[in-house]
């Protein structure tokens, strides 16, 4: 069994928590079990005791810890976990640069420790569907704006805090590369856009927009011109029936029993990196 701590207690802590203390059954994550929650509010938690960042580094019956905590944290959350010796589950982003993460990473693989960062957009019925019908498809252009309210402090620049969407367009359309990129601000009225140019491994040109503001509704709208067609419209899918963050801890368990393959493992830290990577450029260009 692997003890686990989790650090932060917002929406995806408790979820944490909650799938821990029910796993699925039959599944790697049954090899999980909860040994405290680390917050920085005082909790009245029932089934798992709250217990200091100092005491989970140093008890030996805890051997991993889930970071959700705002995104600004993470790499320092991450960094004092693995130097402990314990595997780290972390949201997106892992870091708010790329050259943290190739250290961190690095600095994982020299202790033989697991460094996981969830992606649980990739594992929505909503992305496989739309995987399914760009698949084989030549695309021409395309465009992903993505639209919803203002962030809250502590979740650092859209390229990092939206990740997920460029995630997205690097699984769909394989490695990219920045052209251009620009941030609009009023901070008045609590707005922002940010705008990417990239461009695929054949040069076909791609958006992503971020844009955020009051009142605005969480939605992503596409328009992929292919070849043979035009996708204007995620195909609408069902919800699947296990919940998306116990699929991502299904699959980081799988990983801490050795049921992932070193391929499998390498793939998914190639395209974590890169995704940051692009991030770095977008940002160093918005603030140019």
């Amino acid at each position: 069994m692997f003890g686990a701590v989790v650090v932060g207690m917002g929406t995806a802590g408790c979820v944490r928590i909650r799938d821990m203390l029910a796993p699925q059954p039959g599944s790697p994550a049954e090899k999980l079990t909860a040994r405290g929650v680390i917050s920085r509010r005082s909790l009245d938690t029932q089934e798992v005791s709250q217990i200091s960042v100092e005491e989970a580094v140093s008890r030996d019956d805890i051997h991993v810890a889930f970071i959700c905590t705002e995104n600004m944290l993470h790499e320092d959350n991450i960094r004092t976990f693995l130097q402990a010796g314990k595997h780290v589950c972390v949201e997106y982003p892992m870091t708010m640069n790329y050259n943290a993460a190739v250290e961190l990473w690095d600095f994982a693989q020299e202790k033989g420790l697991i460094l996981h960062e969830e992606h649980i957009e990739l594992l929505t019925e909503d992305f496989k569907g739309l995987k399914r019908e760009v698949e084989g498809k030549i695309l021409q252009e395309g465009t992903l704006h993505f639209t919803g309210g203002p962030l809250k402090p502590g979740f650092g620049f859209e390229a990092f805090s939206g990740i997920a969407r460029l995630t997205w367009l690097v699984e769909l359309f394989g490695e990219l590369s920045v052209t251009a990129a620009t941030l609009e601000e009023d901070s008045g009225k609590n707005y922002s856009k940010m705008t990417a140019k990239l461009l695929t491994s054949d040069n076909r040109p791609l958006t992503w927009i971020e844009e955020r503001g009051p009142g605005r509704p969480r939605a992503k709208n596409i328009n992929f011109r292919f070849d043979s067609c035009t996708l204007t419209q995620i195909p609408p899918a069902p919800r699947g029936a296990v919940g998306l963050f116990m699929q991502d801890m299904i699959h980081f368990a799988a990983k801490l029993v050795g049921q992932v393959s070193p391929e499998e493992l390498q793939r998914e830290k190639i395209r974590i990196l890169h995704c940051l990577k692009l991030a770095d450029k977008i940002q160093q260009l918005c603030q140019c």
